[in-house]
């Protein structure tokens, strides 16, 4: 298999070999996959392509190979660079990770990846941290089947409402919790839950549809936890340079 300037961003790398690295990125038309990029860290009077190999840079790549691991064969420059820093690092980060834990490889996704270079775009253009994040958090949830309905009830399909409150559950999705009795189990007021669905997701809801959707990607995300929100909650500076592994893989 030969494809040529495919539309792709880096998720992840490492160091492989001597010389080269071993590539996690998310191609428009081809979905997640692995590539070896031979040579990448290889110093050249000219300049090397790898240097190019970095986060949130839109790349067309071209690569070759049959196996289940290909072969990265040219590297081109598709725009400017997303500058991200601070805790838009660390957002960055993040989304990275989500992609290359939930999406299985060789699975094309090009509303996904559109979604994910539009989130991007805003985190560097200083938009609304939480804003970007949790709409994106919804976009992915929607693309890989897990969605549900921020308006109705799951179970019974009636119309949430803005007095009442409900509990999310991962085989159907919103039901109503009044009297609920578990205490232990996150509830959320129908008004913040009707306002996500409008796509408001400041000021109070803020807090709320971040605890929903991190509740909904645990489900789908196993026992590890996100070594990128690990490092924000404990401090870490954002890496600089090469280092770029947040993944745990």
């Amino acid at each position: 298999m030969k494809i040529a300037l495919q539309p792709t961003y880096v998720l992840h790398s490492r160091p492989y070999r001597d010389t080269s690295l071993l590539l996690e990125v998310f191609t428009a038309e081809h979905g997640r996959l692995g590539l070896v990029a031979r040579g990448a860290r290889r110093k050249s009077r000219g300049g090397s392509g790898g240097a190019l190999l970095q986060p949130f840079t839109p790349l067309l790549l071209s690569f070759t190979g049959r196996a289940e691991l290909k072969t990265l064969t040219a590297v081109e420059a598709a725009g400017q660079a997303q500058v991200l820093q601070g805790d838009r690092l660390f957002s960055g980060m993040y989304l990275n990770e989500l992609l290359v834990r939930l999406l299985h490889r060789h699975d094309p996704n090009p509303t996904l990846f559109a979604a994910y270079s539009a989130a991007l775009q805003s985190l560097a253009a200083e938009a609304d941290v939480e804003v970007s994040l949790r709409r994106f958090e919804l976009r992915l949830l929607e693309e890989l089947g897990y969605s549900f309905d921020l308006a109705a009830e799951g179970d019974t399909g009636e119309a949430v409402q803005e007095d009442r409150w409900y509990q999310y559950h991962s085989h159907c999705g919103l039901v109503a919790g009044d009297g609920i009795a578990e205490p232990s189990t996150p509830a959320f007021s129908g008004s913040d839950l009707l306002r996500m669905a409008r796509g408001q997701f400041g000021g109070e809801v803020r807090q709320t549809a971040k605890r929903l959707l991190r509740l909904a990607l645990s489900e789908h995300l196993g026992g590890a936890p996100l070594r990128s929100r690990e490092l924000f909650s404990h401090g870490a500076s954002p890496p600089t340079g090469g280092d770029r592994d947040i993944s745990g893989h």
